[in-house]
């Protein structure tokens, strides 16, 4: 099964990296920004949870929480937010089952080689817990503000 505008957002358990244990259904009466992300510290998904942490102000007053999912473990995401301040979460995925839950999870090919990956995507889910729009294979640049637009406009 895979998730689509309209549904109940799948839920799920995941630590953060601060040690927290992160349960989307508990966000409920909020706005989530639920990004994927394939590697911490790599040059696209710096840029991207940069740009979250420049406009995390912004979401922050549309009553927007942004959460940050990738394979990583706990530790690498805590250097990542030291490295680049970001104030935000970020949730590891070992395993990556929400990874597959939201479809995430896909056969990827870099330079000839064949894996699989997250590919970058993001989903908003409404105070209710819906999923009310999503953005798969993500261009970084624009996006942090495509979402924020979308919020002002349709949530706040």
């Amino acid at each position: 099964m895979t998730v689509e505008v309209g549904m109940q957002a799948s839920d799920f358990t995941l630590e953060a990296n601060n040690g927290e244990t992160i349960t989307l259904s508990a966000l409920k009466g909020k706005n989530v920004v639920l990004y994927f992300y394939p590697k911490d510290m790599t040059p696209g998904c710096t840029t991207e949870a940069c740009d979250f942490r420049d406009q995390y102000q912004q979401f922050n007053d549309v009553n927007a929480v942004i959460l940050g999912i990738s394979p990583d473990p706990v530790a690498r995401h805590q250097k990542f937010i030291e490295k680049y301040g970001l104030p935000f979460l970020l949730l590891a995925d070992e395993d990556h089952k929400v990874a597959e839950a939201y479809d995430v999870w896909k056969l990827k090919k870099n330079f000839g080689k064949e894996y699989m990956g997250i590919e970058r995507s993001t989903f908003i889910i409404d105070k209710d817990g819906k999923i009310v729009k999503e953005w798969r294979k993500v261009q970084v640049k624009g996006h942090v503000e495509e979402a924020l637009q979308y919020i002002k406009e349709n949530l706040a």
